[in-house]
């Protein structure tokens, strides 16, 4: 009788703790991957069907986007495809990442990509990088370099552009073509089997249809195929939400527009070079929607997402405001007029905003920056204004630090 009621008081006990225990949610499970499909201008995406891209935005938001930074401004930026990648990576424009042409000569480190802020998380994050150009991976994100504090990707399948044996030169660089079928496979399979916390896909034939054929029926074509290999890497994203309760963000973008004569060129600054878009399944706030996001936004907004810490002294440089969650400040412009630097905003919150001040750059050689608070305003007031007498300098660094965002803006007089 009384190993009856022994009995018994564990499964009533069990019980008790296995209704409490499902009464608490648990936290979910949250994954990323972000897609570059090379050099297709917004007004392309709009107009070629792509069911992919647009079922993505139906559960989120598609927006038009730009590259290139400010135009005429210390941030300009060439409008080419390795220097967008690392504006995107980064979430800094070329004065400070420092990669102006596909060469990638000497990328400034110490600004990180998000792979390295990833891998500085207090817990164990997997990565992949799945990409039709090797580059991408060993010397932008600088896989295993000490500059990069020796950064690992877990997943990786990237170099088949050098592998002249099974992708042999062809006609119109088709070759290139046949490698992002293999790369967009190769990443919804890794998705589906492996399911990285990070992932970055990168295609890259479109880049060369509008090279060889500019505005055409054959770029259309090959816009509406590319569509056809991001479905497979979202199919495999909804086959993990689906199977294994997982939460994903999917960001498909583009690095550059392309000129407005013909379509063939880009690297200037004309509005169509400029132009880009982002696609993403997740809800996106006012400043996607009504705004005008950059490409330097992706990589905060997936850190957002994710729940990455960023250190501090990396978000006093980051260009990028996050397009998913709460916002206080973007677009923010400094201007300097005589003896005062007028630094203006758009704002979406009422909350007051700190404006922080240094007149040194130490971080972009490693080193660190003394930032002084120079003034409090409230958001909604949509600028600040700082007088420079008895405090004359030939740089000033600028950062604002909203309640739920921080952006820079900088100032040379010389």
């Amino acid at each position: 009788m009384k190993t009856i009621r022994f009995f018994a008081i564990i499964i009533l006990t069990c019980s008790i703790f296995a209704i409490s225990s499902c009464g608490k949610k648990s936290e979910p499970v949250l994954k990323s991957v972000f897609i570059i499909v090379d050099g297709i201008p917004a007004d392309v995406i709009e107009r070629v069907s792509t069911p992919a891209i647009d079922e993505i935005a139906a559960r989120g938001g598609y927006a038009r986007a730009y590259v290139g930074g400010e135009k005429g401004g210390i941030t300009q930026t060439i409008t080419v495809s390795a220097v967008g990648y690392n504006s995107l990576l980064t979430s800094t424009w070329f004065n400070k990442h420092n990669v102006g042409d596909n060469d990638i000569t000497n990328p400034n480190y110490h600004y990180w990509t998000i792979f390295r802020t990833a891998k500085n998380q207090k817990r164990d994050y997997t990565t992949a990088v799945f990409s039709s150009w090797e580059d991408n991976r060993t010397k932008l994100i600088g896989e295993g370099k000490p500059e990069t504090g020796n950064v690992k990707i877990d997943f990786v399948l990237d170099g088949l552009e050098l592998d002249t044996i099974n992708y042999p030169q062809e006609e119109n660089d088709l070759q290139i073509f046949k490698i992002d079928e293999k790369i967009s496979e190769a990443a919804a399979n890794c998705i589906k089997e492996d399911a990285p916390d990070l992932m970055w896909v990168y295609l890259w034939y479109t880049d060369d249809a509008g090279h060889g054929f500019g505005d055409s029926p054959y770029m259309d074509k090959y816009t509406a195929l590319a569509d056809n290999q991001i479905a497979r890497i979202w199919e495999a994203v909804k086959f993990r939400e689906e199977q294994y309760g997982e939460e994903w963000m999917i960001v498909v973008t583009t690095d550059h527009g392309r000129t407005a004569s013909d379509g063939r060129g880009h690297g200037g600054q004309s509005d169509r070079e400029r132009t880009t878009w982002i696609s993403t399944n997740v809800k996106p706030n006012t400043y996607f929607v009504k705004g005008l996001p950059a490409i330097t936004d992706i990589a905060v907004s997936i850190a957002r997402f994710m729940g990455f810490s960023i250190p501090v002294d990396l978000q006093y440089e980051q260009e990028g405001a996050p397009f998913i969650g709460e916002l206080s400040i973007a677009n923010v412009k400094a201007e300097k007029n005589g003896n005062q630097i007028k630094i203006t905003w758009d704002n979406y919150d009422n909350a007051p905003v700190d404006i922080y001040l240094s007149v040194t750059n130490n971080f972009k050689i490693g080193g660190k920056d003394e930032w002084k608070k120079t003034g409090t305003v409230n958001a909604n007031q949509k600028m600040f204004v700082f007088d420079t007498s008895g405090r004359e300098s030939e740089f000033y660094k600028f950062s604002l630090r909203g309640k739920h965002n921080m952006l820079p803006v900088w100032v040379q007089t010389k």
